[in-house]
Order: C-alpha cells, then sequence, then structure tokens
C-alpha cells in the first residue's frame, strides 16, 4: 500500500543543503498500523509530508496505493486524509459544519452523504454541542475534533496522524483509540507518529524508528519485543537510539 524505497529528503538553506532524513526504506502493508517514533528533529514530521505528497524527495521514490507521489499526486490525494500537529487546517471565521462541508465539497462528496458522515463523525467525537458554532473560540481539544473529522470526512482508505492526540484530554484521547481500532477493522492504512509510547503499543501492528533522519528500526512489535527481551517500548526506543542504525543495518 505504501511503499518508500531509498528517500532522502533536503533543504536548502542558502548556500548549504540540510538533510531531513536519508536513505529511508520500509513498506507499509495494507490495513497496517504503523507508530512512527522519533525525537524532535529526527524527520518524521518531513517523512509524512513527502508521502502526503506535500514534499518531493531529493532522492529515491514513494508510491502511494501503486501510485507514484510526483507523478500521480492527484490520485493520491483522494486516497489520503492527513493531520499534521500543531496545524489543522480549519477555518476560524466558519463553523465547525462549514468547515466540514466545505472539505467535503473538495472531495466532490454529494450533500446528503456530507450530511450524514458529518453527523456520524459528530456523534464519534462528541461535537454535537459546538457543531453549529465558529471554530474561532474553540478550545484547542475542539479544534483537533474537528481537525481529525475533517481527515476523515471522506472516508480515506490511507490516513496520515502527526501526533494526533495533541491537545485532547483522556476522554477524547480514547475515543481517538477506539476510532483508530475501528479504522483498522474496516481495512484502513494508518501512519502516525507520537511520544506516547503506551498510545503505539496498544495501537500499532509496527513501528518505524527515527533517529537524527535515520531509520534505526521497522517491523513488528511482536517480533521487536522478542528480539529485545522486553515489553517495554520506551526502554527499547532509548537503546535503539543509543544504538543508532548499526544492528539495523546489520
Amino acid at each position: 500500500m505504501i511503499e518508500i524505497n531509498q528517500v532522502t529528503k533536503k533543504f536548502q538553506d542558502k548556500k548549504t543543503y540540510v538533510t531531513a532524513f536519508k536513505h529511508v526504506t520500509f513498506t507499509v502493508n495494507k490495513g497496517q498500523v504503523v507508530g512512527l517514533l522519533g525525537e524532535n528533529g529526527a524527520g518524521k514530521t518531513t517523512l509524512l509530508r513527502s508521502i502526503a505528497t506535500l514534499l518531493t524527495p531529493t532522492d529515491g521514490s514513494i508510491s502511494v496505493a501503486g501510485f507514484d507521489t510526483v507523478k500521480n499526486s492527484d490520485s493520491i490525494k483522494r486516497k489520503i486524509g492527513v493531520l499534521f500537529g500543531g496545524e489543522t487546517g480549519l477555518y476560524d471565521r466558519l463553523t465547525a459544519r462549514e468547515n466540514l462541508e466545505y472539505f467535503a465539497a473538495l472531495y466532490g462528496m454529494s450533500k446528503h452523504e456530507t450530511k450524514v458522515r458529518i453527523e456520524e463523525l459528530a456523534k464519534m467525537f462528541g461535537m454535537k454541542d459546538y457543531l453549529n458554532r465558529k471554530v474561532g473560540g474553540f478550545s484547542k481539544g475542539m479544534r483537533q475534533k474537528v481537525a481529525i473529522a475533517r481527515t476523515l470526512i471522506h472516508n480515506p482508505d490511507i490516513i496520515l496522524f502527526d501526533e494526533p492526540t495533541t491537545g485532547l484530554d483522556i476522554t477524547s484521547s480514547n475515543v481517538f483509540r477506539q476510532l483508530v481500532h475501528q479504522l483498522k477493522r474496516d481495512g484502513k492504512t494508518i501512519i502516525f507518529s507520537s511520544h506516547i509510547m503506551e498510545e503505539v503499543s496498544m495501537l500499532c501492528d509496527s513501528v518505524a524508528m527515527m533517529h537524527k533522519g535515520e531509520l534505526v528500526h521497522h517491523g513488528s512489535l511482536e517480533a521487536l519485543y522478542k528480539s529485545e527481551g522486553s515489553r517495554d517500548l520506551n526502554y527499547i526506543f532509548m537503546s535503539k537510539l543509543v544504538r543508532g542504525n548499526e544492528d539495523y543495518a546489520s
């Protein structure tokens, strides 16, 4: 479903180049939930943006649902839902409902389909009380709920979440986790970054760990637990960062 092949992304800063990540290769199969782990600056968000066709790789290639992210970006955008931490993509002067209607229209959804879908998502995230209020006055948690609903409005096959539970209270975070379980049952493919190891352990089939722009591990959680002799993902993660990609390369 998602194939990342020797991908490198560099940014030009005046006369020098800054490498966000380099030579990243891994595959995400249909219906998998993959946790993307790494400290701040490891390259996680840049990688997600590259998968979402928002950035063009400097080298290598990314294929999503059989489409190349550079050559067939429009085809990919119809199949994915994207939420980046801190960037809700909402319009403050519109109500929550109007925001969702706007994005639904961009995906070519009918008015009836949009109305039904909004009601489903509003019930799921407990947004009915403020669905008709302008987003500009919302708390961070309220905005995040609407942003997640925006990501899912067109029922995408592939979903990319960057720190999705940021700003959510405990109840809303649990609702999100239940949602991921349901999306998995529906056969959706999900990559999400998180600093909450408990969340990753609970939701993911496999993990991809990045450190200083390099992939230091990719594989199933169970295989990782077995190879490390521990089920403490936080300990394993810190150990992997210390060791870097030496054991991964071997």
